[in-house]
């Protein structure tokens, strides 16, 4: 047989040269930890179920840092990075000059469109890493289109980077928003949007139960259940708010029930359509953070009639949102899907303690007076300690002036919580990198930790210890594993559908995407592809 003959046979055996789909849905949900799901799956029926049975389903995700947050969270999906390279600590960070807490995405030269009494994140400018759709915006010369949406312009705004479109849902003017980041005017597919389906329309309705009450665990009236914007603690549940008109209230109320996931979807379909996304070879991503769960997680806990009703609700939606994708692309063929979560969360502490667990509910306003008290004791009166969940931050004329030793006050700070019954470790800033890692727990803080935005001090709470400011609910932000372990799923074109059970990092997520793309892993990332989830997908 000649050369040219062999090779010819070879080049014929080979499959067709592959092409990244068309589109890519990358769906977050906020506070969706691998128990809850795991939980809810016997009962899903609709497009979550959908996912699970027929995508490359890793149940045992897990984030590498300390404090499993939304901000933090939703950034290292896309940027397959910890904090300690994208910059994005917490939720909020304590401003060093004014000594007051900001949200991470504050950008005094970026305000918000058309919603002017909103103090809300408003821009990237803080992100100090490259994300999936700078990726994709930029490995298609800005030809591919990178759209995201949510209920939380925290969550938005990573997903949509720095050269991508944002767009969240602002309770102060009950409509979607975006930042002038990203534009100098909403775009006119968004503006119809509002006023065709503003939220005030929602006014008045209730929120009750999707299934019957067989189908629901437990008991629907239980103590330690939230009762914000008078929604009350049982079903249904009022969306007025307590004003007689529509409202910011009102439309808080609204943003809590699982209602607002279906206006997360309609947005979405929106910005298929307004955007074109999926109508072409060039690959377009379309992010969607569905917020509601770690709302109702919040106010009602995990166990909840209502966590398990939205849960329903949210597999309704999912399966609605997938649909739309699949006819933007022109098939299943055509679309990625990729679905993960950026924290899961804690059991209503009380919940715990009443189960027989070592459980406590930690107030952090108390933390940071006792902590204040202890450290004027010994260095004076001009010190202050605030606590903002694992970071604490010191202050004062003390420090300001230099009539203290900086790190002698850290340290002290740190050997106080440390002795602390609810503290199982804490660290100064200047010993981070040389502590003993301490039940393991020093090296999230450290892949945590990003200098001038994180804490003096950082420490973690024992398990089934939960920060909390108010008597109700509940809270996440810990590295244990209900507040750090997250599902994955991946789905769709390329990728080859089972079970994984083995551990994998969140981090591994824009690696894998960026793989099934066909384009560079963003530019910080510190995970790898899950080559074993990689196939035909055919």
């Amino acid at each position: 047989m000649s050369r040219l003959l062999a090779l010819c046979l070879l080049l014929t055996a080979l499959p067709a040269l592959a092409k990244p789909p068309r589109l890519t849905l990358f769906i977050t949900v906020d506070a969706l930890g691998t128990d809850l799901l795991l939980r809810a799956r016997p009962r899903l029926k609709g497009g979550l179920k959908q996912l699970l049975d027929s995508g490359a389903f890793y149940p045992y995700a897990h984030y590498e840092y300390a404090e499993a947050r939304t901000a933090p969270g939703h950034t290292t999906l896309v940027t397959g990075a910890n904090p300690w390279r994208h910059g994005i600590v917490d939720n909020r960070v304590v401003n060093r000059t004014t000594g007051r807490p900001e949200r991470v995405f504050t950008d005094p030269a970026h305000p918000v469109l058309e919603a002017p009494l909103s103090s809300d994140d408003v821009s990237p400018a803080n992100l100090m890493a490259e994300t999936l759709a700078d990726r994709l915006r930029l490995s298609t010369r800005e030809r591919g289109k990178a759209v995201a949406l949510s209920g939380k312009a925290r969550s938005a705004i990573p997903l949509a980077g720095k050269l991508g479109q944002a767009y969240w849902y602002d309770e102060t003017v009950g409509k979607f928003v975006t930042g002038t980041w990203y534009t100098k005017a909403l775009p006119a597919w968004l503006v119809a949007f509002n006023t065709r389906t503003a939220p005030a329309s929602w006014f008045g309705k209730e929120w009750t139960l999707l299934r019957s009450p067989s189908e629901y665990a437990g008991e629907d009236d239980r103590p330690y259940e939230g009762d914000f914007f008078e929604m009350g603690r049982t079903f249904p549940h009022p969306l007025t708010g307590g004003l007689p008109s529509p409202g910011p209230q009102s439309y808080s109320a609204f943003a809590i029930s699982p209602l607002s996931q279906d206006l997360v979807v309609q947005a979405a379909k929106a910005a298929i359509e307004g955007e074109g996304l999926g109508r072409d070879e060039v690959p377009d991503l379309l992010a969607v953070s569905f917020s509601a769960v770690d709302r109702v997680f919040h106010q009602y806990g995990p166990h909840s009639w209502e966590a398990q009703d939205t849960l329903y609700r949210l597999d309704k939606a999912v399966g609605d949102l997938v649909a739309a994708a699949e006819r933007a692309a022109g098939g299943r063929n055509n679309l990625l899907v990729v679905l993960s979560a950026d924290h899961g969360g804690a059991a209503v502490p009380e919940y715990w303690a009443a189960s027989g667990m070592t459980a406590r509910r930690v107030d952090p306003l108390r933390l940071s007076e006792e902590l204040t008290q202890a450290l004027r004791a010994r260095f004076g009166p001009e010190l202050t300690a605030t606590v903002e969940e694992l970071d604490v931050y010191l202050g004062g004329k003390a420090l300001e002036g230099g009539k203290v030793d900086g790190a002698a006050v850290r340290r002290a700070a740190a050997t106080w919580l440390a002795r602390h019954p609810a503290v199982a470790v804490a660290v100064a800033s200047d010993d981070l990198y040389s502590a003993p890692d301490v039940a393991g727990l020093v090296t999230p803080l450290r892949r945590g930790y990003y200098p001038g935005r994180s804490g003096d001090v950082l420490f973690v709470v024992k398990p089934f210890h939960v920060i909390s400011a108010v008597p109700t609910g509940t809270n996440h932000g810990t590295p244990h594993a209900y507040d750090r372990q997250v599902p994955v799923v991946f789905a769709g074109r390329g990728v080859r559908s089972g079970t994984y059970s083995r551990e994998i990092s969140t981090t591994d997520v824009a690696p894998t995407v960026a793989a099934l793309l066909e384009m560079g892993t963003p530019s910080s990332a510190e995970g790898e592809p899950r080559y074993e989830a990689i196939g035909t997908g055919r």
